[in-house]
Formats: structure tokens, sequence, C-alpha cells
């Protein structure tokens, strides 16, 4: 049920929120989501992820935490090519 919950974070949806208002959608939801692979999930309910998305949105201060750091990106040296002779 954990990956569930980080799934609909993921997708900007309050999962306490969700489970709380619409307790028997939550429990097919999260039995479909066991049996199938998350992009199975996504793919079967594509248009009714948007609406729960604006029913049930996720708060800033949980949006922010969920968001990861940017790690500054490796310079990367260009290798020196060797002088052909002729």
């Amino acid at each position: 049920m954990q990956e569930f919950e980080e799934y609909l974070t993921s997708k900007k949806i309050d999962p306490s929120a969700f489970k709380q208002g619409d307790p028997q959608l939550w429990e097919s939801w999260v039995q479909l989501f066991s049996e199938v692979h998350p992009k199975s999930f996504t793919q079967q309910k594509l248009f009714l992820i948007n609406p729960m998305r604006r029913k049930y949105p996720l708060s800033q201060e949980a949006a922010v935490a969920q968001s990861k750091p940017s790690s500054p990106k490796p310079k990367m040296k260009i290798p020196i090519r060797p002088i052909k002779k002729s």
C-alpha cells in the first residue's frame, strides 16, 4: 500500500484525502495497483487521474517535500585527439 501512496504523491494526488473522500474507489484502485505494473495502471486510469488530482490536490508543503533536490551535472572533459601524421 505504501507504493500506491507514493504513486499517488508522484501524480500530485493527496492519498489521505483520497482515501477518506472516496473509500470504495480507493480500495478498487489499491487492488488493481497491486495486480498490475504502475505504467499499466496509469494507462488504464489515464482519464481518471486528472479529475482525482483536481478533487484531491496535494498540498504545497507535501509537493515541496516530495521533490528531489537537483544535483549538479558533472563537467565532462573533451578528450584530446591525437594529431594524425601524414
